[in-house]
C-alpha cells in the first residue's frame, strides 16, 4: 500500500523532501524496536540477578541474556542478505513488526529465563533484518545533499530505543516493560506500509514507471526524468555485472569498502559504547554513590539522544571525516580518564570520596565526543560505500561481524571486569581509540555531497582527498 495522489505530487518547494523525512522516521521504528532489547538489560538485569522478581538467574545465565539478541542477529542478518533483492527493502520492513511484537510477548509471559532468552533471540534475528534492510531502503531513497541527515535517523533512534527502555525500565516492572515496548511494532505496521518502495529495487525488478512514481513522491515534484536516468543507468551497469556474495572479496572497489565500513564499525564498537549501554546502570552503581544509578543511566542516554541528533544535523555540512577525528579523540581522552580513577579507587589507598562525581563526567564526556562522529557516521558510510549489486550481502555480512565483535567485547567486558576490575575494559577501550584514530587517519574517505555513484568511482581509482 503506498501513497501517489496528485495531492503528493503538488508539495510545495519548501515541503519537497517530506516523504524522505517520512519515511526516515518511520522505517526507523524498526531501529528503535531492536534497541529497546539491547538497552533492555541495563535496568532490568540488576532486578533477576537481585531475586527480586518471579525467578532469579546467575551471573552466567545474566550474561548469555545480554548477548541473546546478537546471536540472533547473526542467523536474521544471513537469511536476509539472500531475500532483500528479492522481497524488496520495504516488505522486510513491514515484516519484522511481527516478529519484534512477540518477542516482547514473550518476555512478558517468560517464568524462566528460557523463554526470555528465546524472546531476545527472536529479536536478534528480527534486528539482522531491520539493520540491512532500512539502511540500504534509506541510502536509496535520499537526495545527496540531505543523504546525511536522512541515514543519520538512524544512529539517532539506536539511542532514543534504549533511552525509552531505560525509563520504562526504572519506573516499571519487568512484565508492564514488555508490555509497553509492544507498542513500537505496531506502529511501525501501521505507519510505514504507507511508504514507496525503493526506486533502486523498482528498476532492479524492471519496474520503471513505479520508480519514477516512487521518485516522483520522494522528490515531491513530477520532473525526476533525469534522475530516473541517472539511477537507471547505474542501476543497469550494476545488473551487468550482478553481484555476488564472493564480489565483495575479489573487486578492488568493493574491497576497499570492506576496509572503510567494517574497519569503522569495528573501531565504534571498540570504544565499547555497546558494553556500556549494556552494563550502564551497574558500571554507575560500581563506579560511584555520587547520583542514583537509574537517574545516572537516563541522563546518560538523554545527552547520547539530543547530541546523537544534533551530529545528524551538521554531518552535511561539517563532513564526515573531522567529526569522526574530533569524536574518537575526545572518547580516547574520556575512556582514560574513567579507567584512571576506577584503578585508584579500587587498587590504591587514596580516598577518592571527594572526587566521586568524576565517573559521572568522565562518561557524559565519552557519550558527549562519541555521539557528534562514532555514533552516527560508521551507519551512514556503510550505506554509501557499497554499489547496489552487492549492497544486500555487504549489509548482512556487516550485521553478521558486529553481532560477533560485540558479543566478544561484551563478553571479555563481563569477565575482565569480574576477574580484574572495570578499570581494565576502560583501559582497554581507551587504548583501542587511539589505534582507531591511526585507522580513520589513513583509510576513511570524505563523502559529504558526492553521490553514491560519485563514491563509486572514487573507489575505483580515482585520488582521495583528505581533510588532514
Amino acid at each position: 500500500m503506498t501513497i501517489f495522489s496528485s495531492t503528493t505530487l503538488k508539495l510545495s518547494r519548501k515541503r519537497k523532501n517530506l516523504f524522505q523525512y517520512l519515511a526516515a522516521i518511520t522505517a526507523n521504528l524498526g531501529i528503535i524496536c531492536s534497541e529497546m532489547h539491547y538497552g533492555w538489560t541495563s535496568p532490568s538485569l540488576p532486578i533477576l540477578l537481585s531475586g527480586n522478581y518471579t525467578f532469579t538467574i546467575s551471573s552466567e545465565e545474566g550474561s548469555w541474556l545480554v548477548v541473546a539478541p546478537l546471536l540472533g542477529a547473526i542467523l536474521g542478518a544471513f537469511i536476509t542478505g539472500m531475500i532483500v533483492d528479492i522481497f524488496g527493502r520495504k516488505k522486510l520492513v513491514i515484516l519484522s513488526s511481527v516478529p519484534f511484537l512477540f518477542s516482547w510477548l514473550f518476555i512478558a509471559w517468560a517464568k524462566s529465563s528460557v523463554l526470555m532468552f528465546v524472546g531476545r533471540f527472536m529479536a536478534g534475528m528480527t534486528d539482522g533484518l531491520s539493520f540491512t534492510a532500512v539502511p540500504m531502503y534509506l541510502g536509496e531513497i535520499a537526495e545527496p545533499k540531505i543523504r546525511g541527515l536522512i541515514a543519520s535517523v538512524c544512529p539517532v533512534c539506536i539511542i532514543l530505543g534504549i533511552l525509552l527502555i531505560n525509563i520504562f525500565g526504572s519506573f516499571l516492572s519487568i512484565t508492564t516493560t514488555a508490555y509497553v515496548g509492544t507498542i513500537a511494532p505496531i506502529l511501525l505496521l501501521v505507519t510505514f506500509i504507507w511508504m514507496p518502495e525503493s526506486p533502486y529495487f523498482y528498476l532492479m525488478r524492471g519496474k520503471v514507471e513505479d520508480a519514477r512514481r516512487s521518485l516522483q513522491v520522494f522528490r515531491g515534484t513530477e520532473d525526476v526524468q533525469v534522475e530516473l536516468e541517472r539511477i537507471s543507468e547505474a542501476v543497469r551497469k550494476q545488473n551487468d555485472n550482478r553481484g555476488k556474495c564472493m564480489d565483495l572479496l575479489t573487486v578492488k572497489s568493493n574491497r576497499q569498502a570492506i576496509i572503510i565500513a567494517f574497519g569503522l564499525r569495528g573501531v565504534q564498537q571498540l570504544s565499547g559504547t555497546t558494553a556500556i549501554i549494556f552494563y550502564c546502570k551497574k558500571i554507575f552503581e560500581e563506579s560511584s554513590d555520587f547520583i542514583s544509578p537509574s537517574l545516572a543511566t537516563i541522563i546518560y542516554f538523554l545527552v547520547q539522544l539530543i547530541l546523537s541528533a544534533l551530529a545528524s544535523i551538521i554531518v552535511d555540512f561539517s563532513g564526515r571525516r573531522p567529526l569522526l577525528i574530533i569524536s574518537i579523540t575526545g572518547t580516547a581522552m574520556a575512556l582514560f580518564l574513567n579507567g584512571a580513577y576506577l584503578y585508584v579507587k579500587d587498587c590504591t589507598d587514596i580516598d577518592t570520596t571527594s572526587l566521586n562525581f568524576l565517573p559521572l563526567i568522565a562518561l557524559l564526556s565519552f557519550v558527549v565526543v562519541f555521539s557528534v562522529g562514532l555514533q552516527t557516521i560508521p551507519l551512514l558510510i556503510m550505506g554509501e560505500v557499497f554499489p547496489t549489486n552487492v549492497k544486500a550481502f555487504a549489509l548482512c555480512s556487516a550485521d553478521i561481524y558486529y553481532s560477533v565483535i560485540v558479543t566478544i567485547i561484551s563478553k571479555l567486558f563481563h569477565w575482565s571486569n569480574d576477574q580484574f576490575g572495570m578499570y581494565v575494559p576502560f583501559f582497554a577501550f581507551g587504548i583501542c581509540c587511539v589505534l582507531g584514530l591511526v585507522f580513520i587517519l589513513l583509510f576513511v574517505p570524505e563523502t559529504k555531497g558526492k553521490t553514491l555513484e560519485d563514491i563509486q568511482r572514487e573507489l575505483k581509482g580515482e585520488k582521495r582527498q583528505y581533510l588532514f
